[in-house]
């Protein structure tokens, strides 16, 4: 009976200076549960798993979204023919683009085509045949010089001689859209300015496209458009069949960012 007593006394002992050093134990178990309200607080060293994981998730998302991006760009420049060089004056902003493709650097004929983006994804919504400068394409544009300038512009104020057809850019509708003089050839420029939609070159933005201000300088020109199409070359805008200008300003959006990209297709090819 005696030794019976004297086993359950030590067996007591043992279990209570166990109970004691697990109490007072400076283990990585004990360290990892004081830190973990620390964690919650948004201190990096100790994170939980769920902070952990919430964090990883974040940081996934944002590595993942460049590379999506990256990946878009890659598509328009395959989708439109745009080389390198010509793809990195594209701002990434912009949702909407207008690639103006030249038939040759010389060449008054043209082909305009409208990409936009939805979803992370570029696609061709249309393409209509067109006219440029009478001498085609120049990267020195001078006033009267009958060519058109090679770039990557904004596009941000519209207007015409006749009413807006539905368009949510700036829009300015005045009679006083006329064409003065003749056509380089001859041809009627009747209608050429029913709808207009300035080429952001050499002027002011957020104003008519009939605005005079060359804020570079009357001499590098101005007053280059998207107009009606006339059937034959222009002093040095872009001319779109009527039913591609509808088309474009009912399009184009200042929330889009739209620009216009233009030269022949070997120099947009670069």
């Amino acid at each position: 009976m005696r030794r019976r007593r004297t086993f359950a006394a030590a067996l007591l002992l043992t279990l209570t200076t166990w109970l004691v050093v697990a109490l007072t134990h400076d283990g990585p178990g004990a360290d990892a549960e004081a830190e973990q309200p620390m964690s919650a607080a948004g201190s990096g060293a100790g994170a939980t798993p769920a902070t952990t994981g919430a964090t990883s998730s974040r940081t996934s998302a944002s590595t993942r979204q460049p590379a999506r991006d990256l990946a878009a760009r890659e598509r328009l420049g395959v989708l439109a023919h745009l080389g390198p060089k010509t793809l990195a004056t594209v701002p990434t902003a912009a949702r909407k683009v207008v690639v103006v493709r030249g038939d040759g650097a010389e060449s008054a004929t043209t082909r305009i085509e409208l990409y936009a983006v939805d979803g992370g994804t570029w696609r061709r919504v249309a393409a209509w045949p067109g006219h440029v400068g009478a001498r085609g394409w120049t990267t020195s544009h001078r006033e009267g010089d009958l060519s058109t300038p090679v770039g990557t512009f904004t596009l941000s104020d519209a207007g015409g001689r006749l009413p807006d057809p539905g368009t949510a850019l700036p829009y300015d509708h005045s009679s006083k859209f006329v064409p003065s003089g003749s056509s380089v050839f001859g041809d009627s420029l009747e209608g050429s300015f029913d709808y207009v939609i300035a080429i952001d070159y050499n002027r002011r933005t957020g104003v008519s496209p009939r605005d005079p201000v060359h804020p570079q300088g009357d001499e590098l020109g101005g007053g280059i458009w998207l107009h009606v199409d006339h059937e034959g070359p222009t002093h040095g805008c872009v001319s779109v069949p009527r039913e591609g200008m509808v088309a474009l300003l009912r399009s184009l959006t200042p929330q889009d960012h739209p620009v216009v990209v233009m030269a022949d297709a070997a120099r947009l090819a670069t």
